[in-house]
């Protein structure tokens, strides 16, 4: 007579925030999979839903709150986790009802609460370790974390208050992940910290070994390992410490892409002396000149906030003469907000909110300028590109060339290209292009 086995709980995810909260996730879910849970798309069949929020705005806050609200609406057994989870006795009292709240990285926490919640049936065919870590991101391109917390202490900021210092991983941990990820199919590693220029301070960077040799925990050290990977390496959250220009030449050579990913927040002295930030801005210059000259093809992507306490019409024309001298490729920008707990809060001299939204239409239009500049130069120019999307019916495709970080910088949209399929890194003969977005054809159909 056949053995009915017990059904495995079913755990339901809904994250937030940033790519370093989703690279949690996916170790909880990685973890919750392991002890034999089943992944849900839905509510409906969820036994406990997970909500990883995110704490580090105001606006980012209420989202979390309004996340977890749907979440127990339509399901009701709801445990909390994330950078919001230092704040439970918020989320306690507007929803009581809520079986577990966590703090960031907390992972043994959470998933000790979701073993509670919703036990796992007593079975040897449900606990097995699955082949490789569950994903929450595309199979071609995975995040991979070099670190936790931040020793910065920026006035508008509160993540060291949420997630601690500055600790680094190992680095043959990190390159034994990078290499599990390569191997299960990943082309493109997005490597993330709060500060990745600052990895392995906190252990003096260490060397361990590697392949017969030895790493030190340093961002130069790790990038140039990682790009004998053979997966495209791109480095986000770049603080502009002297030792970055050590890796423009591993960029010129083809080890680590062309893209930094660097987060000025301004320009004007004041306004950076303000906020407890390097107020280097004239050197920054002269640093992109030299990295341009060592590889043509960088492209500088970074965000800015406006409206910051303070924040005189002269510092915020400053800004935007900089960023004509600067020409940076990519720029999002934020209206000031202050954050429960930011030093920035106690500062004299508030942005009207007209004036911030003033402001932040006039970066808008200035960045975008640039940026269709930039993109209508590259008209007629042959560019790799990564596939994320075929669109079967039309025949279309969307990618991303080397210049594009996934979901915050801009697509290539191709025609004819039904035959790709997401993943493949294709030559791409482009064609046209608007502010954000390039238009091509592969190469060999032109």
């Amino acid at each position: 007579m056949a053995t009915t086995l017990p059904s495995p709980p079913k755990i339901g995810m809904v994250s937030l925030g940033c790519p370093k909260a989703l690279v949690d996730s996916e170790r909880i879910l990685t973890k919750l999979r392991s002890d034999g849970y089943e992944m849900s798309g839905n509510y409906d069949d969820a036994d406990v839903v997970l909500v990883n929020t995110c704490g580090f705005l105001d606006s980012a806050k209420e989202e979390s709150l309004e996340a977890i609200g749907e979440a127990i609406a339509e399901n009701g057994r709801v445990i909390v986790t994330g950078c919001m989870g230092n704040e439970a006795e918020v989320i306690r009292k507007r929803f009581p009802g809520v079986l577990a709240v966590t703090g960031p990285h907390q992972y043994e926490a959470v998933v000790g609460a979701v073993h509670e919640a919703a036990p796992v049936p007593p079975s040897p065919f449900l606990n097995l370790v699955p082949e490789r870590d569950l994903k929450l991101t595309p199979r071609h391109y995975s995040y991979l974390k070099i670190s936790e917390g931040c020793n910065h202490r920026c006035a508008f900021c509160i993540i060291p208050s949420i997630r601690g210092d500055l600790v680094s991983r190992r680095p043959d941990a990190i390159l034994r992940e990078a290499e599990k990820l390569v191997e299960a199919g990943t082309k493109e590693l997005l490597v993330i910290s709060q500060d990745t220029s600052a990895y392995g301070v906190d252990i003096k960077h260490q060397p361990r070994a590697w392949k017969g040799g030895e790493v030190r925990a340093h961002m130069t050290d790790l990038a140039r390992e990682l790009g004998k990977l053979g997966a495209w390496v791109r480095l986000h959250y770049v603080y502009p410490y002297p030792h970055v220009d050590q890796v423009i030449p591993l960029m010129a050579e083809g080890l680590v892409l062309p893209y930094l990913d660097i987060p000025f927040q301004h320009a004007s002295p004041n306004v950076l002396k303000a906020m407890k930030r390097p107020a280097n801005e004239a050197k920054v210059l002269d640093r992109l000149k030299s990295w341009r000259a060592i590889c043509p093809d960088i492209a500088v992507r970074s965000s800015f906030v406006v409206g910051f306490p303070g924040e005189t019409e002269e510092d915020f024309q400053y800004l935007l003469d900089w960023l004509d001298e600067a020409q940076l490729d990519r720029v999002g920008a934020f209206r000031f907000e202050p954050v429960e707990g930011a030093a920035a809060n106690l500062l004299p001299n508030p942005v009207p909110e007209a004036v911030k939204e003033e402001r932040y239409a006039r970066i808008m239009e200035k960045t975008a300028a640039i940026s269709a500049a930039k993109q209508q130069a590259k008209i007629g120019r042959t560019l790799d590109v990564i596939i994320d999307a075929v669109d079967a019916e039309d025949g279309g495709a969307t990618g991303r060339s080397k210049a594009d970080a996934p979901e915050i910088d801009g697509e290539v949209h191709l025609r004819d290209a039904g035959h790709m399929k997401a993943g493949d890194i294709v030559r791409v003969l482009i064609e046209d292009a608007d502010e954000h977005d390039l238009f091509g054809v592969e190469a060999g159909l032109a």
